[in-house]
């Protein structure tokens, strides 16, 4: 038997957690990792105990959904709710992190970006990062380690 790579676990783990998205528009996981351990984990949703977009559709101002708070933010909530620093930590994210979840990233003190999907980069993000020096790498979820579309509620 083959272990699967470090880097495909944690994505796994982030495509794992978009499966609870609440959102009706994107789902998206995101894993915060320090030292080959989870630390924390998030998904875009709706606040504890809001109203979610999969009952009373998006809310959607100037083409975003209000309504979601990004699953990078929330894996950040996490952190600091309980906590759990993350200076020097890693992100896994099924897709780019978008420019306000860039932000939030850097001051956080996180390190190393990894994603699985392009969407939307925004140019302003990617030189935030280099400016920080926040490396930035492309991880694509290899199917084969988990078949997600297999996986019933």
């Amino acid at each position: 038997m083959t272990r699967i790579s470090w880097d495909q676990y944690f994505m796994a783990q982030s495509h794992l957690l978009a499966l609870r998205s609440t959102c009706t528009r994107l789902t998206v996981g995101a894993t915060i990792v320090r030292d080959k351990r989870i630390i924390a984990g998030g998904y875009n949703g709706s606040i504890a105990g809001g109203d979610h977009c999969i009952d009373k559709g998006c809310y959607v101002i100037d083409h975003h959904c209000v309504r979601t708070i990004h699953a990078e933010m929330n894996a950040l909530l996490q952190c600091a709710k309980f906590g759990v620093p993350t200076e020097n930590a890693e992100i896994y994210v099924t897709h780019f992190p978008c420019l306000q979840c860039c932000k939030a990233i850097i001051q956080a003190g996180i390190k190393t970006v990894y994603y699985a999907k392009d969407y939307k980069n925004h140019p302003y993000a990617i030189e935030l990062f280099n400016q920080a020096d926040v490396k930035v790498e492309k991880v694509e979820l290899m199917e084969k380690v988990i078949d997600f579309r297999e996986i019933q509620a």
